[in-house]
């Protein structure tokens, strides 16, 4: 749990993914068309990934990917940053961590 809660920390966004999670791709292209740019820890790439998954689910995550973090906060899955998204709750989230344009 240490390992994720300081990767989870390290940036204002990060997400915990599998390469092969269509979900997590859903997340990855939310964050890209709202102008953020998180940092992504594959875990299915890392040789500690289940460990990984098991602390991911020990903080709550209904699912242990996508786990979505901002500012340290665990946010949740893509049912929960989808109804933030569609609450109008996300956008204020990101806005510190959102790309000048």
């Amino acid at each position: 749990m240490d390992k994720v809660m300081r990767l989870a920390s390290e940036k204002g966004v990060v997400l915990f993914s599998k390469s092969s999670c269509c979900l997590c791709y859903a997340v990855k292209i939310l964050f890209q068309e709202l102008g953020v740019t998180p940092m992504i820890h594959e875990i299915d790439q890392d040789p500690e990934g289940r460990e990984m998954e098991k602390a991911l689910m020990r903080l709550g995550c209904n699912a242990p990917v996508p786990a979505v973090f901002i500012g340290g906060k665990l946010v949740g899955s893509t049912n929960e940053v989808m109804s933030l998204h569609l609450g109008g709750g996300l956008i204020p989230l990101l806005k510190p961590y959102q790309a000048l344009c």
